[in-house]
């Protein structure tokens, strides 16, 4: 009944939250922007026009995670909610630019930002010290087979707080005597065999203890499955990636216009960078390298040149060692760290080589050495590469190859335009964290 309350009572932290930030967004529309039209809307107009910020803030808010009080640091809540409101804030303008039918003022906009950053601040602060006074970290036991680390993890990711690991057992001595569960109220599964792990979630479940289970490549797959009655039976339907044509058609006509939008819009800059690059050693500005992409298929993918002409004067693909890199320019350096290396991409998009979003493009030299350890690798060849990706999105420089593979697998087997644009916009948060993902800059991964 208490733990049932408190859940509550976060929800309720969450809704005052979202709540405050439409009071904020409320005040500079009723004071500058309403009162300035000629005709004022009726008080239902007006609610309307704020449901709409409580609703697409509410919806950011989700994609950015930015209510995870009990997950995340309250720098990373603040971010997080700074990056939803920024969103909301824009497309507020344009809608309000809409309504009034000019360009409002962009210093009521600029004032909305710093009191909804004073709220990010004081909410996140107050709702973690809150959570953490009132949640004591859960009694958890990690269960392990393939995987050993899940404490270690817990703590080098500053879980410790939500997670008081008491004892970590192999699964074979878990399954052997289930009753050393029995103390937890939180069960982490670390690549644990099917057999050994139904077992042991049937016993979780039927003792209210929650499980957290690393999936397995095939326990992704079956993500994906079509649930379907055949001869008065539940069946799974699984088969290849074969998403419906007009998601395919869509996803392409988005491929082309945004690709267009970006070229566009960065001209200035990719003319000053290849200015950069051709003044500092003389070298070619652009770089080439063979990728595959969909069904296995060779293509050339285009950036600016990050390193010195002769970086693979033998051949040889090799792994950056990243930042250290001693091939690396310094005007490469420059353009990895604000990715402005990966625009030409938008190029092999526009060609139909890549999509916006998909599995990363991986060197056909450095999969082959993947696919020796992994055979199941080459299942992220079912759709198209991307620019950005679930795995680029919420995987780390340092995630395993095996664990990015599961990731990009999760996004095949779900394929979606909704899917799509929460990567598109989850890809915005990352792009301004510096240990974020190699997905967007591949530093850390490939010699380019």
């Amino acid at each position: 009944m208490r733990e049932s309350i408190h859940q509550l009572n976060l929800r309720l932290a969450k809704f005052a939250n979202a709540l405050a930030m439409s009071v904020c967004f409320a005040f500079v529309w009723f004071h500058f922007l309403e009162a300035s039209m000629e005709v004022p809307y009726s008080l239902w107009g007006n609610m309307a026009i704020i449901g709409i910020f409580l609703v697409l803030y509410c919806q950011f808010g989700r994609i950015y995670e930015a209510f995870l009080v009990s997950y995340m640091r309250i720098s990373e809540l603040v971010y997080s909610q700074m990056l939803a409101v920024a969103a909301t804030d824009v497309i507020m303008y344009v809608f309000t630019c809409l309504l009034l039918r000019r360009f409002p003022p962009v210093y009521h906009f600029l004032f909305l930002g710093l009191d909804e950053l004073v709220i990010a601040v004081l909410w996140s602060y107050a709702a973690h010290l809150w959570y953490f006074k009132s949640f004591p970290p859960k009694r958890t036991i990690v269960v392990w087979d393939m995987r050993k680390g899940m404490e270690n993890l817990v703590s080098s990711y500053g879980m410790s707080k939500k997670f008081n690991v008491l004892a970590d057992y192999s699964a074979e001595t878990c399954v052997r005597d289930l009753s050393v569960l029995d103390d937890a109220e939180v069960v982490f599964l670390s690549g644990v065999h099917s057999h050994d792990r139904n077992i042991i979630i049937k016993y979780c479940i039927e003792r209210g203890i929650v499980s957290f289970m690393v999936p397995r490549v095939g326990d992704v797959l079956m993500s994906g499955a079509q649930r379907m009655h055949l001869f008065h039976l539940p069946i799974l339907r699984l088969a290849a990636y074969n998403p419906a044509p007009e998601f395919l058609f869509l996803k392409r006509l988005t491929d082309i216009v945004f690709s267009v939008f970006a070229l566009v819009l960065t001209l200035p800059l990719q003319l000053l960078t290849m200015l950069a690059i051709k003044l500092e050693d003389g070298g070619p500005v652009f770089y080439k390298q063979v990728r595959l992409t969909q069904y296995g298929r060779r293509f050339e993918l285009i950036k600016f040149r990050s390193m010195s002409v002769d970086a693979e004067k033998d051949g040889v693909a090799r792994l950056s060692s990243g930042t250290a890199d001693s091939r690396i320019t310094r005007v490469g350096a420059f353009i990895r760290a604000t990715r402005i290396d990966e625009i030409p991409q938008f190029v092999n998009v526009l060609k139909g080589e890549m999509s916006i979003v998909g599995p990363r493009p991986e060197r056909p030299e450095i999969a082959e050495i993947y696919e020796k350890e992994l055979p199941e690798f080459r299942l992220r060849l079912q759709a198209k590469c991307g620019l950005t990706g679930y795995a680029q999105v919420y995987g780390k420089y340092n995630t395993e190859p095996y664990d990015k593979l599961q990731m990009d697998l999760m996004y095949i087997a779900n394929p979606g335009i909704a899917q799509d644009i929460n990567i598109l916009f989850a890809t915005i948060k990352i792009l301004f964290l510096k240990d974020s993902t190699e997905g967007i800059d591949e530093e850390k991964t490939n010699a380019l």
